[in-house]
């Protein structure tokens, strides 16, 4: 029988924002490939549904009601996905939103909400993890892997999109330092910046001249689709990535590749 390279068998993830979207997506995708998985989300009813979706899959899933922009929620939400599947081996912090606003419009609390789910959540996720993993590396159970999803605008700047592009490059830029401060005890930590993928999020949006810009620019003349995360987060979250730390990754279809 052939050999299953990136066999998640035994392993825990941990997605936020998992009950729809990408992070749904993900979920889905380590428990595919053998995973036990907690979703975090804000609304019980869409965990719930998220939950019964990725059960499918095989494996155990735990829910927990998360604001990630709440300190104390996530604190809570880690130790209730410890208790329930007694640990974490990966952490995708998953969780964000976005908006547009040409900078002179933008209110101060349009900025400071978006930093607080999509910079300061991902802070709460991470040192959680770096808590946990830490712990049990003391314990002589090093490794883990934390994934951050990140975005194009860390490399390209995007009108009206200040607030998301700050808070994504700080992502990135928080990812690389953990990279070197976790990798002691055996922690990878990668970015992930995928192209445009439409999303439940984006669907009462008139994203089509997105798609159609997007199609023109695209070396593959193609849109990505919430399953095209599926193969890099399984092969990050493997111990086949043992050699794969502060990385930033694009999937994209080609497009940072090009000049013009």
């Amino acid at each position: 029988m052939p050999e299953n390279l990136f066999d998640l068998t035994g392993k825990v993830a941990l997605v936020t924002g998992a009950n729809s979207g990408l992070g749904l997506a993900m979920a889905e995708g380590l428990a595919r490939a053998g995973a036990d998985v907690a979703i975090w989300g804000r609304r019980a009813d869409r965990n719930a549904a998220a939950a019964e979706q990725v059960r499918r899959h095989g494996g155990r899933v735990a829910t927990s009601v998360v604001d990630v922009a709440n300190e104390q929620d996530v604190i809570d939400g880690f130790a209730a996905a410890v208790a329930e599947l007694g640990r974490v081996d990966c952490v995708i912090a998953n969780a964000g939103g976005a908006g547009v606003a040409p900078i002179e419009q933008m209110t101060s609390e349009t900025w400071h909400g978006l930093l607080a789910v999509n910079l300061h959540g991902a802070f709460y996720t991470c040192r959680e993890a770096a808590r946990h993993m830490q712990a049990r590396a003391a314990a002589g159970d090093p490794g883990g892997s934390i994934i951050l999803n990140g975005s194009l605008s860390v490399f390209t700047g995007v009108p009206g999109l200040s607030h998301y592009a700050t808070a994504k490059g700080g992502l990135n830029a928080l990812s690389k330092t953990l990279a070197v401060e976790l990798g002691v005890h055996g922690v990878r930590v990668n970015t992930i910046c995928p192209g445009f993928i439409p999303t439940e999020i984006s669907a009462g949006a008139d994203v089509q001249p997105l798609i159609d810009a997007t199609l023109a620019r695209s070396p593959i003349k193609q849109i990505g689709r919430p399953e095209d995360l599926q193969g890099i987060v399984v092969y990050l979250a493997s111990d086949r990535s043992r050699y794969h730390s502060g990385d930033t990754i694009t999937l994209d279809g080609g497009m940072m590749a090009q000049c013009y």
